[in-house]
């Protein structure tokens, strides 16, 4: 998966999760990687607490349609948005879920991760969407983690900056620890 032209990704789970902005975060590393990107995002009525998705499609190539047909990456953080996006596995996504929501899944594809756990631990509980993009940039190289804390020097004041940073890192770090994920 490293190295290619191309990345479809689904970020999805509950509205509060910080799933659009993290995949503002992962456009903005792209862009400043030279690629082009786009965004798209789908929501329940209710903000929080109701389902949310975003999708980012990532090509050195320009992008004709922008909508993901067959995502590379699927970022599940809720129960119900594995239950939705799991059977994308055996089609040859990479799922990766929050494994401190979710007890282990079995099967090629499936890569569990205590995003929520890693990020309580770092003091910041609400910084789970982006210990997941550390850990996702880490195991494939759709972006360098370097470029997401650029990305995210350039969206937050420095305070809110660096807990974010270190959420990258421990998310990085999750990969460093255990291997790439070859799913």
């Amino acid at each position: 998966m490293a190295g290619q032209d191309r990345y479809e990704v689904i970020l999805a789970g509950a509205g509060g999760q910080g799933l659009v902005l993290a995949g503002m975060v992962l456009g903005e590393a792209a862009i400043l990687e030279g690629k082009n990107v786009v965004q798209t995002v789908s929501y329940g009525i209710a903000s929080r607490g109701g389902f949310s998705q975003a999708e980012v499609i990532i090509d050195r190539a320009e992008i004709i349609f922008q909508q993901v047909e067959k995502p590379d990456i699927v970022l599940a953080m809720t129960k119900e948005a594995f239950a939705l996006h799991r059977d994308l596995a055996s089609a040859g996504s990479r799922i990766f879920y929050d494994s401190t929501l979710l007890p282990h899944q079995e099967g090629p594809g499936l890569l569990g991760h205590p995003y929520t756990r890693t990020a309580a631990d770092l003091g910041h509980s609400a910084g789970a969407n982006i210990v997941a993009l550390g850990t996702i940039a880490a195991a494939t190289g759709l972006v360098r983690v370097e470029s997401l804390v650029q990305a995210v020097n350039g969206r937050f004041a420095p305070a809110a900056a660096a807990v974010n940073i270190a959420a990258l890192h421990a998310g990085a770090g999750l990969i460093a620890a255990g291997g790439r994920c070859e799913g």
